[in-house]
C-alpha cells in the first residue's frame, strides 16, 4: 500500500482498511500459505489480483454522502426565509484517507435585507464630519433603498477608555473634555449605543442630531472596543436574522488592540462578552482592549461585515486583517460617505468566500470554486466579480485521516446566515460475505470460526487454522517467540507455527537453520570469487577452514615459511606471522620487521647504558646491571671498525664514546662494541678564568664610570647654556629706591 504501515500491525482486514486509502483485503480462503502472516492479504488491489486473488473476494469499502436535505435557492426576496445556499444538510460515511467531493451551490437573492450600523469617532478631531453625518440621513436611506426595500439603519458612538492615559480623569475634564477648546462637549465615555435598527429616517435623524463632540487625550481611539460590543451585543443592537450585516467604522485616528490596556493598570483580558446598560459599556474601565484576531471571529460568528470608512494613513491597518471587510477613504469632513459605504457594499456583495466552523480533528477540508474569477485555497473558496442572482458552485473535497463517530462541522458563505450542516462518521469496519462453505475451513473440533477469509480463533486456540494449543499464551507472546531482540519474525525467512520457526528454502535449495532460521549456508566471507576461498565449508555465515588454512574467508596457510629470517627466527621477533605474512609491531616495517625508521636513535637511548657498562660512570652507574644488562651486552676493544652503525655521543662527563650497535633478535636487545679509550677534552685554566674575571668587571666598572661623567657633563653643558640665553635676554634700567632719602634736604622759607 501508499501508506509506510509496519507489516506486523496489520492481523485483521479492519486493520487493512485502516492503514491506507489504496489498501484492500482479500478475503479468499486459503490465499495465504500455511506459516505465512495473514498480513499478506493486506495489498493494493492490482497486487492482489496478480496474486491470483478473484475480484469478488476483494474488500475495498468506498465512501458514502447522502444528501438530507437540498431546498431549490430562491430568486428573490418574496418569502420569509429565502435559500441563497444548497443543498442544507448532508451525510457522509469516509473511508480514513479517501476524499469525498461533494458540490455546494449558491445564488445571492436579489432583494436581500440590510442592516447598516454606523459607528463614529466623537473625539474632537472628528467635530466638521459629525456636522455632515448629521445632515446625511436622508441621502444615506435613499442610497440604500436603491439596493434592497429592506433596509435599516443604526448607529453607536466611540471615544476611549475614561482612565489616564487614554482620557484626562479630571473631574471637571471628565465633564467638559474640549474645556480648553471653548467649547461645551460631552462627558468622556468609552462606547454608546445610540441607536438600534429601525428603518425611520425622522429616528434616524433626530437621534444623531443630539449627538455632540467629545474627547480625549491620546491620538489611537477605542475602535475595537466598540466594534466587538456591537457584535456580540445583537439583541441590542437589533441585527436582524436574515439580512446582511454591516458595521461602518467611521474614524481618523488610529486604534488600541489587546495589551495596550496594561498602560492604564487594566489586565484582565476582553471575554468578548456583551457588557452593555443603559446603552453604555460597562467594562470599559476593568476591560482590555480586545485583540484583532478576537474581533475577527467574532465578526465572522455573528455574519457582520465591516466597512472602514478612515482617513488615509490608517487605511490598510485593519482591513488587511479582518477577512470580508472593506475600507474607504473618509473625506477630511465625511461628505463622501454616502458614497464610500455604497461602492464598499457592492464590492463585499460581489465577492463570495465559502468557509468553515466547528471541523473536527484529523478533518481536512479542500475548496475548488467553479466561478469566472476564483482563487483556489486549503480553508476558503473564493469567487470574485459575482452578479446578483447569478448562480456559482465550489467543489468541496473532504478527507478524514482516522476513524471517528458522529462529528459534524458547518459550511456557510461570510456574512450570510445560510449554512450547510455537514456530519461526518468515519467507515473503520469491514463487511465480509464469507461463503458458507467455509463454515468448516478453521472449525476442526470447534477450534474457531471464518471471519474475513481469516480464522478467528475460540479461547485457548491460536495458528493459521486454529492449529495451535497455545497452552496459555497469546497469539502475539507465541510470536515473539519467533522473534530475536532487535530482529524480524524468523528473520523474514521462516514461517511462526505454534510459536516455532519453520524455515523456508534458500536460493541455492538449502535450507535455512537455526531457532530463528538466521542461518545460511550461502552467505559466508568469498575469497578469489570462491566461497571460503575454496579451503573451508560455510555454517551460518562464518567459515570453517580446513586443516592448514585460517582466515574470515580461510585464504591464509599456515605456514611460517614467508616470515623466517635468516637465523630462523620469526619476524625477527618484533611480530607475529599470519597468513604467512609477518604483522610487525608498531614503528617496524615489512617484510621482516628488520628496520623502524619512526623508532628513536639508540645511539641516544642506549648511552646511559654504555657509560655505566664500559666506563662506570654516568646516571646509571648506581643500578647498571639492573638497568642495562639483559638488553645490552656489551664488549670492550681497542677500536671500532668503520660501519653504518657506528655510533660518537657525548657523555655525562664531556667526553666523546665510541661504539657500535647491532640489533638482535627481539625488540630492545643489542650488541655492543665499545671502544676502550674515550676522547675527553683537556680541563680549562683556572688562572686563566679568574684573571679574565676579573679584568671584565674591572673594564666594565671603568666604562660605567665614563658614562656617568659623560652624563653629568652634558647636563652642566645644558644647563650653562640656558643661562646664557637668559643672560643675553636681560634688559637693565637705573631705578630710585623708594627707600633711598637723599643726606642734603634743603628747606625754603617765605
Amino acid at each position: 500500500c501508499s501508506y509506510d504501515i509496519q507489516i506486523s500491525v496489520i492481523e485483521s482486514c479492519d486493520d487493512c482498511i485502516k492503514s491506507g486509502p489504496h489498501c484492500v483485503w482479500c478475503q479468499q480462503l486459503n490465499f495465504t500459505k500455511k506459516g505465512e502472516q495473514e498480513a499478506a492479504r493486506c495489498d493494493t488491489k492490482a497486487q492482489l489480483i496478480a496474486r491470483g486473488c478473484e475480484m469478488d473476494n476483494i474488500i475495498s469499502p468506498q465512501n458514502t454522502i447522502t444528501i438530507e436535505k437540498k431546498d431549490p435557492l430562491s430568486t428573490s426576496f418574496d418569502q420569509e426565509e429565502p435559500v441563497q445556499l444548497s443543498p442544507q444538510k448532508i451525510n457522509l460515511i469516509l473511508r480514513p484517507g479517501l476524499p469525498t467531493t461533494f458540490s455546494v451551490s449558491f445564488r445571492r437573492v436579489e432583494g436581500y435585507p440590510v442592516d447598516l450600523y454606523y459607528l463614529m469617532d466623537l473625539s474632537y478631531s472628528m467635530k466638521d464630519d459629525l456636522a455632515n453625518v448629521q445632515g446625511l440621513g436622508k441621502e444615506l436611506f435613499e442610497a440604500l433603498n436603491k439596493i434592497t426595500k429592506h433596509a435599516q439603519i443604526g448607529f453607536g458612538a466611540f471615544v476611549d477608555k475614561t482612565v489616564l492615559p487614554y482620557t484626562n480623569t479630571n473631574k471637571e475634564k471628565l465633564q467638559n473634555p474640549c474645556d480648553g477648546n471653548d467649547q461645551q462637549c460631552q462627558a468622556a465615555f468609552g462606547y454608546r449605543h445610540v441607536l438600534s435598527m429601525t428603518s425611520s429616517e425622522n429616528e434616524y435623524k433626530e437621534k444623531v442630531a443630539k449627538q455632540s463632540i467629545s474627547g480625549n487625550l491620546d491620538s489611537p481611539e477605542g475602535s475595537l472596543d466598540a466594534m466587538m460590543q456591537a457584535a456580540v451585543c445583537g439583541d441590542k443592537v437589533g441585527w436582524r436574522n436574515s439580512s446582511t450585516r454591516l458595521i461602518v467604522l467611521a474614524t481618523d485616528a488610529g486604534f488600541h488592540m489587546a495589551g495596550d490596556g496594561k498602560l492604564a493598570g487594566i489586565l484582565e483580558p476582553n471575554d468578548e462578552q456583551c457588557h452593555m446598560e443603559n446603552s453604555l459599556y460597562t467594562k470599559s474601565s476593568d476591560m482590555d482592549y480586545p485583540s484583532v484576531g478576537q474581533l475577527a471571529m467574532q465578526l465572522e460568528k455573528n455574519n457582520i461585515q465591516p466597512i472602514f470608512a478612515v482617513t488615509k494613513t490608517v487605511e490598510n491597518q485593519l482591513s488587511s486583517m479582518i477577512p470580508k471587510s472593506e475600507v474607504g477613504v473618509l473625506s477630511s469632513d465625511s461628505k463622501n460617505v454616502v458614497e464610500l459605504i455604497v461602492n464598499a457594499y457592492s464590492r463585499l456583495s460581489s465577492k463570495v468566500t465559502v468557509t468553515h466552523d466547528n471541523l473536527p480533528d484529523n478533518v481536512r477540508v479542500f475548496y475548488t470554486p467553479i466561478c469566472d474569477n476564483s482563487i483556489k485555497g486549503n480553508i476558503r473558496g473564493v469567487c470574485e466579480n459575482v452578479l446578483v442572482g447569478k448562480k456559482i458552485s465550489f467543489n468541496v473535497t473532504v478527507t478524514a485521516d482516522s476513524c471517528m463517530e458522529n462529528k459534524a462541522f458547518i459550511i456557510r458563505p461570510l456574512g450570510i446566515k445560510d449554512t450547510l450542516t455537514v456530519t461526518l462518521s468515519t467507515n473503520c469496519k469491514c463487511q465480509c460475505n464469507d461463503p458458507v462453505e467455509s463454515s468448516s475451513h478453521c472449525t476442526e473440533n470447534g477450534r474457531g470460526r471464518v471471519n474475513c477469509g481469516i480464522c478467528k480463533c475460540n479461547e485457548g486456540y491460536v495458528g493459521q487454522f486454529c492449529e495451535c494449543d497455545r497452552g496459555g499464551k497469546d497469539e502475539r507472546s507465541l510470536r515473539a517467540s519467533c522473534q530475536r531482540q532487535n530482529g524480524t519474525e524468523c528473520e523474514g525467512q521462516g514461517d511462526c507455527v505454534c510459536g516455532r520457526c519453520l524455515c523456508h528454502t534458500s536460493e541455492s535449495g538449502k535450507s535455512y537453520h537455526g531457532d530463528y532460521c538466521e542461518c545460511d549456508d550461502d552467505h559466508c566471507e568469498k575469497f578469489q570469487n570462491q566461497l571460503c576461498g575454496g579451503n573451508g565449508k560455510c555454517n551460518c555465515g562464518k567459515c570453517e577452514c580446513n586443516p592448514g588454512y585460517d582466515g574470515s574467508a580461510c585464504h591464509c596457510k599456515k605456514s611460517e615459511e614467508s616470515c623466517l629470517t635468516i637465523n630462523n627466527t620469526v619476524c625477527y621477533g618484533r611480530g607475529t606471522c599470519k597468513c604467512n605474512r609477518c604483522e610487525c609491531k608498531e614503528g617496524y616495517q615489512r617484510p621482516l620487521c628488520q628496520t623502524c625508521p619512526s623508532c628513536p636513535d639508540p645511539c641516544q637511548t642506549k648511552l646511559n647504558c654504555i657509560e655505566c657498562l664500559g666506563f662506570d660512570s654516568g646516571p646509571f652507574k648506581k643500578n647498571c646491571s639492573l638497568a642495562c644488562s639483559k638488553s645490552l651486552h656489551h664488549e670492550m676493544v681497542d677500536s671500532i671498525p668503520k660501519s653504518s652503525n657506528e655510533c660518537h655521543q657525548k657523555d655525562s662527563q664531556g667526553c666523546w664514546i665510541n661504539f657500535k650497535l647491532d640489533q638482535l633478535v627481539g625488540e630492545d636487545n643489542y650488541n655492543a662494541l665499545i671502544q676502550k679509550q674515550r676522547d675527553c677534552p683537556e680541563p680549562p685554566s683556572v688562572i686563566a678564568i679568574i684573571g679574565g674575571s676579573i679584568a671584565s668587571v674591572a673594564l666594565i666598572g671603568i666604562i660605567l664610570l665614563m658614562l656617568i661623567k659623560l652624563l653629568l657633563y652634558m647636563k652642566d653643558l645644558k644647563e650653562f647654556r640656558k643661562f646664557e640665553n637668559e643672560k643675553k635676554k636681560s634688559k637693565w634700567a637705573e631705578v630710585r629706591s623708594p627707600l633711598y632719602l637723599n643726606s642734603l634736604i634743603r628747606v625754603y622759607k617765605p
